[in-house]
């Protein structure tokens, strides 16, 4: 089957999640320069799946301190479209900050109001993704009951963004979300089969307690559920479309 834009994306998502969910030294990078060369094949409709495989190349060359491999990843992004510049003032990419390449790829980003919002919120929701599943991982602990809870996520924006370095930010932060559920979910089937056997052997098992856990499960879900409901992305009346130089190097606080 040929390549298309929306094969290659769902493609790096899957490469992305894998990545996430084994790390980069078992999962290597290869499939990221497979997709960068299948969508790089597919010309200008397909640049932006490219810079998005690059950017992650670039973001991984970073975490090695290969800084010459993540400038040049980096530079081939901004080409194809890469503009978020809140990504690149992450911890792992500050060293490159001084770096003459690196500014100079960086000013040459362009992104407007309306985006640069969007990218702002994306970011946010990725870590508060990640403080969820850490406070639900505490909040499983002890529970007897043998349901399943799974892991709420704010509804993805679905505005047409000026600029594609957006749609890239979108695929890291769907990936990140699926790779946080599926730990989520394997925790849960784990504890929830060894409370079934549990059930089936031990005839001490607190059924009382089994079920007051189930319903205190289910209210808790209800009430994230709502919670992620709420952080839906709202564009800001007025936020402008005009293409203009990003925020300046080293003036953008990550989201925390």
């Amino acid at each position: 089957m040929a390549d298309t834009v929306h094969s290659l994306a769902d493609r790096l998502h899957e490469v992305l999640v894998d990545l996430l969910t084994r790390g980069a030294a078992t999962a290597g990078t290869r499939g990221l320069h497979d997709v960068v060369a299948r969508a790089t094949a597919l010309g200008p409709e397909g640049a932006w799946v490219a810079a998005a495989g690059r950017a992650n190349l670039g973001g991984l060359a970073c975490l090695q301190g290969e800084w010459e491999l993540a400038v040049f990843h980096l530079e081939a992004a901004v080409a194809d479209g890469y503009n978020d510049c809140v990504a690149l003032h992450v911890p792992p990419v500050r060293p490159l900050h001084d770096d003459p390449r690196f500014r100079a790829l960086y000013e040459r980003m362009r992104v407007t109001a309306a985006d640069l919002d969007e990218l702002f919120w994306l970011h946010q929701e990725m870590q508060t993704m990640a403080s969820d599943a850490q406070r639900a991982s505490v909040d499983n602990i002890g529970r007897l009951d043998t349901g399943v809870s799974l892991l709420p996520q704010a509804p993805m924006p679905t505005r047409a963004p000026h600029t594609p370095g957006v749609l890239i930010t979108r695929l890291d932060l769907a990936a990140a979300g699926t790779a946080l559920q599926q730990a989520a979910l394997k925790a849960e089937f784990q504890r929830s089969s060894g409370n079934t056997s549990l059930s089936l052997i031990d005839d001490s098992w607190d059924y009382g307690r089994a079920r007051r856990d189930a319903w205190d499960a289910d209210a808790l879900e209800t009430r994230r559920l709502r919670a992620a409901e709420a952080r839906a992305f709202v564009e800001r009346p007025g936020a402008g479309s005009a293409l203009v130089p990003c925020p300046p190097l080293g003036s953008i606080t990550y989201p925390g």
